[in-house]
Formats: C-alpha cells, structure tokens, sequence
C-alpha cells in the first residue's frame, strides 16, 4: 500500500526516536526540586529524577512514533460504503500550557471510498497525537486529518470529550467541566443526515466519564 509520505509527515510533525534527552531531562527535575525548597538527595526523592524522566519519555511518545509503519498494511480494498465507527477511544494526554494531564474519551468515523482500516489502527492514531504536548482542539483535527490522508475516505468525523486537570485542581476549580471538541470532513461536514447519524450513534448509550 503506498501513502502520501510527505503529507502524513506534515501531519504528524514526528521526531527521531531518540529525540528526548533523558539526562537533560534528569538534570531539569533535580533543579526544579531545589527550586521547590526540598532536598533531592532525601531517600524518596533520590531517584525521583530519573523517574520522571522516564515517564515523560512513554507519556511523550507521540512524537517519535512512525505513522507509516504504525498502520503498516492494515489499509484493506474492501467494497463498503457505510459508515465505520470507532466509540469511547479512551485517551490520555498532557496540557501544553501547564503539563498537567487532559483525559477523555475519542469518537471517530468515516465513510469509506473504496478502503477501511484494521479496528486497532485508529486508538493507534488517537494515541499517536494524545502522547505528546497537547491542547484538545488540535488533537481532535490532528486525528481527523491523519485519517483522511491515510484512507481518502468520502468523509471523516471525530468528537474528542476531555477532563482537564488544569481546570480541576488550578484555576477556576470546576470538577465537573468537559470539554467537547469535533472536526468534521468530507461527507460529515457537508451532509447534515450523515453528521446527524453520526451524533446519534456516539450519543446512544453513553455513559458520564470517570477517571
């Protein structure tokens, strides 16, 4: 299966595997803990560095991770024009602006055009853009864009809801606020039947988030 190489890399902005520096990140958290007033070489702080530099390195993974091969030959030619509906794509991501984690739940659909994608590959994408410094708008059309190029399908749709830590424990305090974003194309944004269809069926059934 060949792609457009250079627009999915457009997409995806991704880095070299070895794009995190992990002593860098080391040397920054033991300073941050001095600069906190505490003492990094107390015992349970002692390795607390090398932890979190380790976490950030699986929590950012994003943007090391190859679309192309992600997806690898899981694009299939296959005759169906329905709708295809992936729900409740469960995601964990950081804020930008604070580093503070954002979490929630994706929906994503598309209307093929001749070639459907293996179930696993789109919380594969979900993930790909969730892993990395986000805000949720961007998330939300990064995945739709993604997907779009991979498959050139008659349309896509994604409606991303999040819980942001930056509003639940800062700020405004408001633990009950979601944010819901959506990024529509093709058929989806030109169709108000196929957008409806869409809407209804992620709303069917759905369940509040808890996290």
């Amino acid at each position: 299966m060949e792609y457009d190489t250079e627009k999915i890399l457009e997409i995806t902005k991704s880095l070299p595997s070895e794009h995190m520096d992990l002593s860098n990140v080391q040397d920054a958290i033991q300073q941050l803990l001095v600069a906190f007033g505490e003492n990094p070489k107390r015992q349970g702080l002692r390795n607390t560095p090398d932890r979190v530099a380790r976490m950030y390195q699986e929590l950012l993974s994003g943007y090391s991770e190859d679309a192309i091969a992600m997806v690898n030959d899981a694009v299939f030619d296959v005759t169906y024009d329905e709708m295809v509906i992936v729900r409740d794509i469960e995601f964990y991501s950081l804020c930008e602006h604070h580093m503070l984690p954002f979490m929630g739940r994706a929906h994503v659909a598309y209307m093929p055009n001749g070639r459907v994608m293996g179930l696993s590959k789109i919380p594969r994408i979900v993930d790909l853009f969730a892993r990395r410094l986000q805000v949720q708008e961007r998330l939300t059309r990064q995945i739709a864009d993604l997907l779009n190029a991979i498959l050139h399908p008659k349309g896509v749709a994604v409606v991303v809801e999040g819980l942001h830590l930056c509003t639940m424990m800062r700020g405004v305090r408001k633990q009950d606020a979601r944010m819901t974003t959506s990024a529509m194309v093709g058929a989806f944004r030109n169709n108000l039947a196929t957008r409806e269809e869409f809407l209804d069926n992620i709303s069917r059934g759905a369940e509040p988030m808890r996290f």
